[in-house]
């Protein structure tokens, strides 16, 4: 046990960047192969009505079709019972009642049970599930633009470059990312995870250990004055704790304490500060079974909160039941003694995560602050818009337009924010403002105006919302720090004045606002101000609202007056929210058809293409005849740039536009296309050809008497593939750190060429295959896949062997061997190429330089099928550790930089690092498949995990240089993320057991070459280390792997 005293010691925050990114990493790896890396069997929402749990499904949908959610994750918004509210405590029980019943309605269990125990069956269908659940059921009063789309799916475009022609990323989807990794911490058990759906908690979930059969709230130490305003833990003096958290029992909860109370109830600790509550609750085992039986019986408490019109918190009420020190005061509370005879057995716990970064977004001038201050990096500041040039236009650069349109003649105020907006000319809008769902329509299109111009001062929100029963939407405004709960008589404000001056200035009573009840609550809220008439007039009034005409104009105010008018919170209540997701959805597809559109007539099909149609197809009027249109302009895009454009691209640009028209089959045919001109090009840029004249004839003699044999080392990568490979490594610069080594003492991959005065040709391989082909110019690709000779039939046709005239009067008897296991990742097959292409260049006397042969390889693997890059075949002609550049044109340019190793670094390494053989076999082929084609598709985030893994090349080669072993393991370990993050299925559930029992020991590992199977590479922490790593994987029956031995080839 140790003194929670060490929570004084100073630590930093999360950092943003990487928090985000390695979550965003394990999100998307657990959604692509979620029976790997396990993920969350229910996502449940919260919302305030059934109006507005239906929104929130349809952003769930959204979010699976974008592949933020796995498809086997059941979603759900339940919406508080007949849209009264029942606090967070009961819209908690709520929730899990309605997944159970969900559950069992799925049919997802199979019991003969009677429906007089439908209870048990609803019990049993869901607590071994590992559920998620989000509170987004608020009325967002202090953010009343994200009030009709939920606080929780307000754009957040953190991240938004890395992925251009993706969805904007939502607040929703950042959660989504952080929660992901917290599920790693329930293991098997089911459990519950809360959260709330105006907080970014950016920490290091991955790493969170809980207390089994126990309820846990994460907290972070924070200073008194937050904490004033939040909710506060009190924990024990003693409990158990790490560098990064500490996990003590939970022994008091306060709500927005004083100094006074933090003092008095011991809650300061010793460096000042205190334990905020982050809103998040995780609930496992034992609490998890007491929370599932309480509500799958709550129905009738919650009826009886409805009669009664009372709230049960979360917060308050309870967790409080956890917690013995609040039973007697719980007992006096709505459902007090149900809860505490529920829940009271089990204990809650505070897991406080020391470096946890909690981004609230309560206010919109925070989310304002968390897009231009803390997180201003990472955000993307123009993301599937439509923007005019800077000479017709102003809009700021520190300006963030997210899926809206801007026309000529507008302009835009630094630090603003125009998500989902069509903005006409004459629009004016200030700096550090927010507009959200506003469409201005052009000036002609606007009745009785003959000149139009509107601004919104700075510092303002405006937004639009469709009401039921309207066809107007009605337009909304308010100042950015206006607080819609602070009344009159507390200074409360509207558009940044106060409400006294606001109805001097306006000549308006406060019953009009408010009516004539003089208990009502006389705040922005429920002020009845907002005018529903034509837009025209509604933008009319907006300009005198917020103070920017003529406040004495009798006839504007004669016009107000009499209007229909309404308020914040009967807004609330009347949102058309299908409507607002339709017209959403549609000005979204717009967009994207647009970006399409100027990428196929006037660019050079740098967009993925496949991605955006896929939000155009969400028009379900227009979208599939839009995407024909598209399809129509295929013809065209050879001839539009023949000199530029590869063909491999326009053939997947007319492959991914049949496919959006649901043309499969012709897809198909399509396919073979990409694959051709791949190979095509990759001939072109290494300047391949068939000789003109090949006659031999006059070697005839030295010929028949030559016998060649070329044998070479494997090699291991540490970082840097996949930037080898042809498409990229034709259009883009690659980098590849690797190494070439021998095993168990000798060079593994061989061959032996000789000429015999029989024609003809004998081939054999050491797996005891034979042919025996007796005119050699017959062999012509294309090569049947299943053929053990396919290797050596390309390698005589890139050789251009087939056409020599010689072979009419002598042949050749060709022996291979590789004594490695099949699949292993070392580069086996590439090499071997190289040792045939190098021996058959020597037996014909051509150039059999290391870097012709490098070349030839590249040109005989597209031959095959197989695809490929150059640095298996680099790795294994020249020796040691090396740094290999490659440069695109034609012909493409290798330069191969060997690292002069000193012998510690040599002997270092040798003790440090551990080739094993996983025993998994694996094809390089069907990874490359995905990679290539993801990457024809202009896939944002497969280009830019390769380009990272070419820094990371870099790096590793000065760590090696300097001889900082470690550092080169923090670069396989990234490099082995990335790996995944083209393809999660380049590991497995082996894998990952074997490398998280060496976690450990080891400061980096990873599979080498494509993944998927075959050898690893893991590099202890020291000498010690991998000597005892070693023993433990060979001893243990877990693993049937074999650890080889190796040298470095010089």
């Amino acid at each position: 046990m140790e003194s929670r005293s060490r929570r004084s010691l100073t630590r930093s925050k999360a950092d943003l960047p990487t928090s985000l990114r390695r979550a965003w990493y394990h999100l998307r790896l657990s959604v692509r192969d979620p029976t790997r890396v396990r993920t969350w069997d229910a996502i449940v929402l919260t919302a305030a009505s059934p109006e507005q749990a239906d929104l929130y499904n349809w952003q769930l949908n959204r979010a699976k079709r974008m592949g933020r959610i796995a498809p086997s994750t059941i979603t759900l918004a339940v919406p508080d019972p007949h849209g009264q509210r029942i606090g967070s405590g009961a819209a908690t029980l709520n929730a899990i009642f309605a997944l159970a019943k969900h559950l069992h309605q799925l049919s997802l269990i199979d019991s003969p049970l009677k429906l007089k125990n439908i209870l048990i069956l609803k019990f049993r269908s869901i607590r071994k599930k590992h559920i998620l659940l989000l509170h987004a059921g608020g009325d967002s009063k202090r953010v009343p633009w994200a009030n009709p789309m939920g606080k929780v799916f307000l754009p957040l475009p953190y991240m938004a470059a890395d992925d251009p022609d993706g969805p904007v990323p939502l607040l929703f989807d950042h959660i989504l990312a952080i929660a992901s990794c917290a599920r790693r911490a329930f293991h098997n058990e089911g459990g519950l995870f809360i959260m709330t759906g105006d907080v970014l908690p950016c920490f290091d979930a991955f790493s969170m250990v809980l207390p089994d059969d126990t309820a846990s709230i994460i907290t972070v130490p924070i200073t008194l004055d937050i904490a004033a305003n939040h909710g506060v833990i009190v924990a024990s003096k003693f409990g158990s704790s790490t560098d990064a958290h500490s996990v003590f029992l939970v022994e008091d909860l306060l709500q927005k304490p004083s100094v006074d109370d933090l003092v008095d109830r011991r809650a300061i600790l010793d460096d000042g500060r205190t334990l905020l509550d982050t809103g998040i609750i995780a609930v496992k085992g034992t609490a998890w079974v007491d929370l599932v039986m309480l509500a799958c019986s709550s129905q009738p408490m919650i009826s009886g909160l409805l009669q009664s019109k009372k709230e049960v918190s979360l917060y308050e009420d309870l967790v409080a039941a956890w917690v013995p020190a609040k039973h007697e005061w719980l007992k006096g509370r709505p459902l007090g003694g149900e809860l505490v005879t529920a829940l009271g057995k089990q204990k809650m716990f505070s897991y406080c995560a020391y470096d946890l970064l909690f981004l609230h977004f309560g206010t919109s001038s925070e989310v304002l602050d968390h897009l231009n201050g803390t997180g201003s990096g990472l955000v993307g500041r123009r993301h599937l818009c439509s923007i005019p040039a800077t000479t017709v236009s102003d809009i700021a650069a520190s300006a963030i337009i997210i899926s809206s349109k801007i026309a000529p003649g507008v302009s835009i105020g630094e630090e603003s924010l125009v998500y989902d907006s069509s903005i006409s000319t004459s629009i004016q809008i200030g700096s550090q403002s927010i507009v959200v769902g506003v469409n201005v329509p052009e000036a002609q299109n606007m009745a009785n105006e003959t000149s139009f111009r509107f601004m919104l001062p700075d510092r303002h929100c405006l937004w639009e919302v469709p009401l039921v029963g309207h066809t107007e939407r009605v337009i909304v405004y308010c100042g950015l720090h206006d607080n819609p709960k602070i009344s009159l008589s507390q200074d409360g404000t509207f558009c940044g004045k106060p409400w006294m001056k606001v109805l001097g200035d306006l000549g308006i009573h406060d019953a009009d606002l408010w009516g004539l009840k003089e208990n009502k609550d006389k705040c922005l809220w429920s002020a009845k101000i907002f005018p529903v008439l034509s837009y025209s007039k509604m933008l009319q009034l907006a300009t005198w609202l917020m103070g920017l005409s003529n406040q004495e104009d009798e006839h504007v105010l004669h016009l107000w007056k009499i209007s229909d008018r309404i308020s914040l919170e009967e807004l609330h209540r009347s949102i058309d929210f299908s409507k607002m997701w339709l017209s959403s959805t549609n000005h979204q597809a717009d967009l994207a058809a647009g970006i399409v559109s100027a990428c196929l007539n006037f660019g050079l099909l740098g967009r993925n293409l496949s991605q955006l149609c896929q939000e155009v197809l969400q028009n379900d009027v227009s979208g599939i005849k839009t995407c024909k249109e598209f399809l129509s302009i295929c013809p065209r895009l050879e001839a539009q740039n023949p000199q530029i454009l590869p063909k491999s691209r326009a053939h997947q640009v007319h492959r991914d536009l049949l496919r959006a028209c649901n043309d499969e089959q012709m897809a198909a045919e399509i396919d073979h296309k990409v694959w051709a001109a791949v190979a095509d090009e990759t001939a072109l840029a290494v300047r391949y050809g068939l000789k003109a004249d090949s006659s031999h004839d006059s070697l005839v003699q030295s010929f028949q008497l030559k016998k060649v044999k070329v044998v070479l080392p494997v090699r291991v990568d540490f970082v840097g593939g996949w930037s080898d490979t042809p498409p990229w490594s034709l259009e883009r610069s690659g980098c590849v750190l690797n190494m070439a080594i021998t095993l168990e003492g000798s060079l593994p991959v061989g061959t032996i060429i000789e000429t015999t005065n029989k024609p003809g040709l004998s081939i054999n391989d050491d797996a005891g295959n034979e042919i025996y082909i007796e005119n050699i110019s017959s062999i012509a690709p294309p090569f049947d896949s299943n053929d053990p000779f396919r290797l050596v039939r390309s390698a005589l046709f890139v050789t251009n062997i087939v056409n020599d005239n010689i072979f009419q009067s002598t042949g050749l008897q060709i022996k291979t061997w590789a004594h490695v296991p099949r699949g292993s990742g070392l580069g086996t097959s590439s090499i071997l190429s190289a040792a045939v292409v190098k021996a058959l260049l020597q037996i014909t006397d051509g150039d059999d330089s290391n870097e012709n042969v490098t070349r030839l390889v590249l040109v005989l693997e597209q031959v095959m099928g197989t695809g490929g890059g150059w640095q298996d075949q680099v790795g294994g002609l020249y020796p040691g550790i090396k740094f290999t550049s490659s440069f695109p044109g034609i012909p493409l340019r290798l330069q191969v930089n060997p690292l002069l190793a000193s012998p510690q670094l040599n002997n270092e390494l040798h003790q440090r690092l551990l080739v094993v053989f996983t025993g998994q076999v694996r094809l390089a082929q069907r990874v490359l498949q995905k990679v290539v084609i993801r990457y024809l598709q202009r896939d944002n985030l497969l280009v830019s995990s390769i380009r990272r893994l070419v820094e990371l090349a870099k790096i590793g080669r000065e760590a090696l240089m300097n001889c900082d072993i470690d550092e080169l393991g923090d670069v396989m370990l990234e490099a082995w993320r990335l790996h995944q993050e083209l393809d999660p299925f380049c590991s497995n559930a082996f894998v990952d057991k074997l490398f998280a029992f060496s976690d450990p020991y080891c400061c980096g590992y990873k599979l080498v070459g494509a993944g998927g199977g075959g050898f690893a590479l893991l590099l202890a922490k020291t000498a010690e280390s991998g000597k005892e790593l070693r023993r433990l994987i060979t001893e243990n029956s877990d693993f049937d792997v074999q650890v080889y031995d190796w040298e470095i080839s010089l």
